[in-house]
């Protein structure tokens, strides 16, 4: 066993439920976990995973290295989405100095950019940012149907035509989520979130498809795409007919449940690889 192997893992955590799935991987390996929660956006139930468990604001970096080197880490990951909050709030972002300092360094304040001052800062502390499917690798998404709901020629139709345009503006750090109906764009996620747009897209009308994707040149440690049953519940409150993600490079919570919804109330789920189905011209 190597030293990283036996020094505890950290864990930064955003809400959302792939921190608790990361945390319970770990202690399946053996592998003490200490964590770093954010009030208001992380699971409360996290903090019965894991060795250790300090609550921080998302800007207090400073502590957050502190707390992580103390405990003797030395690889963490960054798992959950972290709350879009403005700069222009510090009483929700409460920034220190060290924050402060990693902002001012950047030509833009595009969440990956962020992540990846953080993650460098991180280096040069001793910690290593590891890919966030390393501890659960089987929740990486397989290519095909999802379920027993097989999607529509239509619906095939609409993922072809939408796919490179979702690939597209996911690598303009815009989103990774765009949806589409009758071959024409409805929704564009930005700084809302998935389920929003999701549910923006549902006041046009029933019928959507779905895509999910990741950047062309995504960052494995940090924001990969994740779906899960709260995903699917967006898509029904919408009305949307198909969720379609991107096989290898998407991460599935709960598949079971996930698919217990979908095969429950009409949905079809299609893991996609390159180049997707093609549906009718």
């Amino acid at each position: 066993m190597g030293e990283s192997e036996l020094a505890p893992l950290g864990l930064i955590a955003g809400c959302g439920g792939l921190p608790l799935e990361i945390a319970r991987s770990a202690r399946r390996r053996a592998r003490p976990v200490v964590a770093v929660a954010l009030p208001g956006q992380t699971d409360p139930a996290l903090e019965a995973e894991v060795s250790a468990l300090r609550w921080l604001h998302p800007g207090q970096v400073g502590r957050v290295v502190e707390f992580l080197r103390a405990a003797g880490v030395r690889e963490a990951v960054l798992a959950g989405k972290l709350p879009k909050l403005s700069f222009e709030d510090p009483a929700a972002l409460r920034p220190d100095a060290l924050a402060l300092a990693l902002l001012r360094r950047l030509s833009d304040r595009h969440d990956a950019s962020i992540l990846s001052s953080v993650a460098d800062h991180l280096a040069e502390q001793g910690i290593r940012l590891l890919p966030q499917a390393e501890l659960v690798p089987e929740l990486l998404a397989v290519a095909g149907r999802y379920g027993r709901v097989e999607p529509s020629r239509e619906q095939l139709a609409d993922l072809a035509f939408g796919w490179r345009l979702a690939k597209a503006i996911a690598e303009l750090g815009i989103g990774q989520t765009l949806v589409v109906r009758a071959r024409a764009v409805i929704a564009v996620e930005a700084i809302e979130g998935t389920d929003a747009a999701i549910l923006r897209a549902g006041q046009m009308g029933p019928g959507a498809c779905v895509l999910k994707v990741a950047k062309p040149a995504q960052d494995p440690r940090f924001d990969l795409p994740v779906i899960g049953p709260e995903t699917l519940l967006a898509l029904v409150e919408a009305k949307a007919g198909l969720l379609a993600f991107e096989a290898g490079a998407t991460l599935v919570l709960e598949r079971e449940r996930l698919v217990a919804l979908a095969d429950a109330h009409g949905v079809a789920l299609l893991g996609v690889a390159e180049p997707p189905p093609r549906g009718p011209a």
